[in-house]
C-alpha cells in the first residue's frame, strides 16, 4: 500500500517562505516522476514542479525563480521550497508520484493535500 503524507502547509504573509514535505511509504516498482501540483476552487489542478529520472522539469512562469523541488532518496521524501510567496500562490498543494508496477502498468499516487494560504 503506497501512501504519500504531506506536511508543511499553513498561513504565511506575502513575501514569506514555506517548505512542503511529502513522505512516500510503500513500494513502487519503478518511479519516473515525483512532483507537486496545486489547485484552487473552480480551477484545474496545475503542475508546480516535478523531478523525473531525467532531471527537474521546467517550472511554470508563475513560480519560476521562487519555488524549488528537491528530493531525498534515502528518506523517500520530496520537498517543495517556496520563497517570496504571493497571495496568488494560495491553494491546496498535492504531492504526486507516478511510476510502474512490476507488470509495467502505470500507477499514479496522490497525497491528501495541504493548504497553503498567503495573506497579510
Amino acid at each position: 500500500q503506497v501512501q504519500l503524507v504531506e506536511s508543511g502547509g499553513g498561513l504565511v504573509q506575502p513575501g514569506g517562505s514555506l517548505r512542503l514535505s511529502c513522505a512516500v511509504s510503500g513500494s513502487i516498482f519503478s518511479i519516473y516522476s515525483m512532483g507537486w501540483y496545486r489547485q484552487t476552487p473552480g480551477k484545474e489542478r496545475e503542475l508546480v514542479a516535478a523531478v523525473t529520472s531525467g532531471g527537474t522539469t521546467p517550472y511554470p512562469d508563475s513560480v519560476k525563480g521562487r519555488f524549488a523541488i528537491s528530493k531525498d532518496n534515502a528518506k523517500n521524501t520530496v520537498y517543495l521550497q517556496m520563497n517570496s510567496l504571493k497571495p496568488e500562490d494560495t491553494a491546496v498543494y498535492y504531492c504526486n508520484v507516478a511510476g510502474y508496477n512490476r507488470a509495467w502498468q502505470p500507477q499514479n499516487f496522490w497525497g491528501q493535500g495541504t493548504q497553503v494560504t498567503v495573506s497579510s
